[in-house]
């Protein structure tokens, strides 16, 4: 009952404190919360099971490989916005590089889409006697056909003002969590329990799996497309700011997790880490099921409106917002059905890694016009290499 109590606190003290208008109302961080937000979402749900099943002990240190990858990543998006603000010229190749870039990241938005409403399908039953997969599938079909019906006839307009209150909850439920953890960390510390699980794959497998696990890290991309909103070094520094959030939180939530549960203490599934958390406190599932219900959402709304408009831009309004709703809700309901969620998970790594090989390409690119063989060009053409190399051979973990 008193690690229950404590985590509530910590839910509504964090509430408050996000909801203090001085906070909520300031433009750095209103800037931070949108990258982190799309960071610290999906991903956090799934992430931690699956590292923990797959790597044991070593989990932290994969953690640490993947937000130092995603940090990277970003900093050759941040070179990308700092060039941009200075104007210029661009040539044909970076035009064409750029377009190429914008449509793999349209695709990255339909798989993303995917992804987070069948962790919301899964999430929806997984406290109720309905809880199936195909049941499961038929909440995330239901919900793919009301966005698309939704955007079609009304837009999103109404919709996306949820995502304020939705960021907040979600963030003031990992506060929760991690409360939670360090009090079972602390328990299990103090009974000599504590763990170092092996790893269950071989070297080359634990690599394609960190690879086909980049989405749950992604997000930081999406302070380059505000610029309407911030100036670029706004942008540069709230990214920044949040990939070092983040980063903090993935890795105190990973070192918690794998040192105090074996991979035998749950079945490996989207919903992993309800059952984990239920042996923390019984307040955690239910509540990171609100969290997930509005974070999955909130987060499918926004890439849904986002693709839309690619699109339209992209083909010069010849397909209109409107199409490429149902166009995405199609694509989403083949992949419901057609792949599981860590299929998903593996597809949607794969593709924004594209996306981030073609900006990084861009940034090595325009480096080397400008100062020929440089650090900065050598470590965004290995960062392309590597984004490459990750939309190919990322995998999904069996299940």
């Amino acid at each position: 009952m008193s690690t229950n109590i404590f985590i509530l606190s910590a839910v509504l003290a964090t509430a408050l404190l996000l909801g203090w208008p001085r906070i909520s109302r300031s433009p750095i961080w209103r800037a931070t919360i949108t990258p982190l937000a799309s960071i610290i979402g999906s991903g956090f749900l799934v992430l931690g099971p699956i590292l923990d099943h797959a790597y044991g002990g070593y989990a932290p240190l994969v953690m640490i490989a993947l937000c130092l990858t995603a940090y990277l990543l970003g900093a050759a998006i941040r070179e990308n916005i700092k060039t941009l603000a200075e104007g210029g010229p661009r040539s044909v190749v970076v035009s064409r590089i750029e377009q190429i870039a914008s449509w793999s990241l349209a695709g990255a938005y339909v798989i993303s889409v995917a992804y987070y409403l069948n962790l919301f399908g899964a999430f929806a039953v997984s406290l109720t006697i309905a809880d199936t997969p195909q049941n499961a599938k038929l909440v995330t079909t239901t919900i793919l056909v009301a966005i698309a019906s939704i955007g079609w006839t009304r837009g999103f307009g109404a919709l996306e003002r949820l995502e304020q209150f939705s960021v907040t909850l979600k963030l003031s439920i990992i506060a929760g969590l991690l409360v939670g953890m360090f009090i079972y960390f602390g328990e299990t510390a103090s009974s000599g329990d504590l763990m170092f699980n092996p790893p269950v794959l071989g070297p080359w497998q634990s690599v394609t799996l960190a690879f086909g696990l980049i989405v749950t890290v992604q997000g930081f991309e999406t302070s380059r497309y505000l610029s309407e909103e911030y100036d670029p070094a706004t942008r540069i520094k709230t990214m920044r700011r949040a990939q070092w959030i983040s980063s903090a939180i993935y890795l105190i939530y990973i070192l918690l997790l794998s040192c105090v549960f074996a991979p035998t203490d749950m079945a490996l599934s989207e919903t992993a880490i309800i059952d984990m958390m239920n042996l923390v406190a019984p307040i955690l599932p239910v509540l990171l099921v609100v969290a997930a219900l509005s974070a999955q959402f909130s987060a499918a709304i926004a890439d849904t409106g986002g693709c839309g408009g690619l699109v339209e831009e992209l083909t010069e309004h010849r397909v209109v917002q409107k199409q490429a709703y149902i166009a995405l809700a199609v694509i989403g309901i083949g992949l419901t059905w057609w792949a599981d969620i860590f299929e998903i998970i593996s597809y949607a790594s794969r593709a924004f890694a594209l996306y981030y090989a073609l900006q990084a390409s861009i940034a090595a690119y325009q480096s080397w016009h400008t100062s020929r063989v440089s650090f900065k060009t050598l470590l965004y053409g290995f960062l392309a290499f590597l984004g490459a190399a990750i939309a190919v051979l990322g995998t999904a973990i069996e299940s």
